[in-house]
């Protein structure tokens, strides 16, 4: 059963953390529109898109980018003045103790652990769907080859190469698909001056080809100037904005990285780093709630300033050991579980020990 304080904690520790969440979120748009504002004149777009396709899908997303240094922020804010009101005290001397004084923070933690959860995992993705084609169509095109010299299996056994794909054209460039047979012997080869996708059949157009099929001992060449084919891909595969994996819920990335793997891409680390950290984000706010409170549950000469300094110093070294671990994964290969999950686990053991400190 909750107590009158409990209540007190969860109201007080939410009413902070949201009150908090929508002044930066209103000058986030207030930076935002700053920046876009030319854009916006100069592609004629609508005030209502403005609003509701762009603004409304853009605080979610970035509400919830920042969320985990929010609880972390609040924490400490609320404790801070609790204890520097003298109420931590009052309430050890009426019997409560330190971990039953815990209890109301984590319920609280765990409201805004669950909303992060469902918004990261599935709502996010599709309101920056919608965020995304207003701002290719009034921002700014994003639309990049993002490989050249592309490796993909297509299917088990079949592999293509391209040197190049140019995404205006749909045209891929110097073209080459090898498929195997189960002894991994190969059975057949095309090769092609280029291909080009056709949006009425939806297959490829391979132009100036050459393939050679391997028989026993002996190798048949057939050449041509045009075939109609199936590769198992679309232009869209050879197509990524920045955010691309941004507009997937957990479950399409899940076979989005399938996908990737059979394909054998060479990004598969920094899909599975988004995945892993749609799954800590939520459960860092645990972490950083309950550093929070350890650290700002006695009072202090200073008072809640100094503790919420302190605060701002710990969440940008937690933002820089982020960074710095998953730039170890794409580019050292780290392991991107090990790399999500580093600063959360080293932030655990320095909460252990000021939680035990906390308790004396």
């Amino acid at each position: 059963m909750f107590k009158i304080i409990d209540l007190y904690i969860i109201k007080k520790f939410l009413g902070t953390f949201f009150f908090t969440l929508l002044i930066i979120m209103c000058i986030a748009v207030i930076f935002d529109i700053q920046e876009k504002y030319e854009d916006f004149v100069l592609n004629n777009a609508p005030l209502k898109e403005i609003i509701v396709d762009y603004y409304l899908n853009f605080i979610p997303y970035y509400a919830n980018l920042f969320t985990n240094l929010f609880v972390f922020i609040t924490a400490i804010f609320v404790t801070s003045k609790m204890a520097s009101n003298t109420e931590i005290i009052a309430i050890h001397a009426s019997g409560i103790s330190f971990n039953r004084f815990l209890v109301p923070y984590f319920v609280a933690t765990t409201v805004i652990a669950i909303l992060s959860w469902v918004l990261i995992m599935y709502i996010i993705p599709v309101s920056n769907t919608i965020k995304i084609e207003f701002e290719d169509k009034y921002v700014f095109n994003k639309v990049v080859n993002w490989e050249r010299n592309i490796h993909r299996q297509v299917r088990p056994g079949e592999f293509i190469y391209i040197e190049s794909y140019n995404i205006d054209s749909d045209n891929a460039f110097r073209f080459a698909m090898e498929k195997f047979d189960e002894n991994g012997v190969l059975q057949s080869k095309l090769t092609s001056d280029y291909a080009r996708w056709n949006p009425q059949t939806e297959r490829w157009d391979v132009y100036n080809y050459i393939i050679r099929d391997m028989q026993r001992n002996e190798q048949i060449i057939r050449k041509g100037q045009l075939l109609d084919t199936v590769f198992y891909l679309t232009p869209e595969d050879f197509k990524m904005r920045n955010v691309y994996i941004d507009r997937m819920n957990i479950n399409e990335l899940n076979d989005y990285i399938d996908t990737q793997k059979l394909q054998g891409t060479d990004n598969i680390d920094r899909l599975l780093v988004e995945k892993h950290k749609r799954w800590s984000f939520p459960f860092s706010n645990f972490i950083l709630m309950l550093l929070g409170v350890c650290l700002s549950n006695k009072k202090k000469r200073g008072g809640t300033v100094v503790n919420i300094v302190i605060g701002f110093a710990l969440a940008f070294m937690y933002i820089m050991l982020f960074q710095v671990t998953t730039t170890f994964t794409i580019y050292a290969n780290l392991d991107p579980f090990v790399a999500v999950w580093l600063p959360n686990v080293l932030y655990a053991a320095i909460c252990f020990f000021l939680y035990r400190n906390a308790k004396i």
